[in-house]
């Protein structure tokens, strides 16, 4: 799949994606993967459907979902680089990713944000109707511990 948008293009093609550039951000710039090893994010691109937000042929963007295809969607990873926010690219990115053919029909998609909210709001997300229905085990400390 690959879109366009004036300048910008969005593609699932995993082929284009600048895994250094991706790597770089998760493992210092963002708050929920600081010093997430090389190896787990090349598998982690591996294992999901990816979005890469590109500029010409400069990647300033990236999301995944992690997917059956058929009931639930983990929607993670998301980001545009410092630079090329306020754009409208993380609209963008988040429409493009909940349109997308192959994610229709799903049960249930879910996200994790600490400071992004609104914008998923614009697409349906809202936080947790029950809550406490939800569990998880959680490491945040994985990769340090590595």
């Amino acid at each position: 799949m690959q879109l366009e948008n004036g300048e910008y293009t969005i593609s699932t093609d995993k082929t284009r994606l600048d895994i250094p550039l991706i790597h770089h951000f998760l493992s210092t710039k963002s708050y929920w993967a600081i010093n997430i090893p090389y190896q787990t994010v090349q598998k982690s691109i591996e294992n999901s459907l990816c979005f890469g937000v590109y500029q010409g042929k400069q990647q300033v963007g990236f999301a995944r979902v992690i997917t059956d295809f058929a009931t639930v969607a983990y929607l993670g990873d998301v980001f545009i680089q410092e630079e090329y926010r306020k754009n409208g690219l993380s609209k963008w990115l988040v429409e493009t990713i909940t349109s997308h053919p192959e994610l229709q029909g799903l049960r249930r998609w879910v996200l994790l944000t600490s400071d992004a909210h609104t914008l998923y709001e614009k697409y349906g997300f809202k936080v947790a109707a029950r809550p406490e229905n939800w569990m998880e085990k959680h490491n945040p400390d994985v990769y340090k511990n590595l």
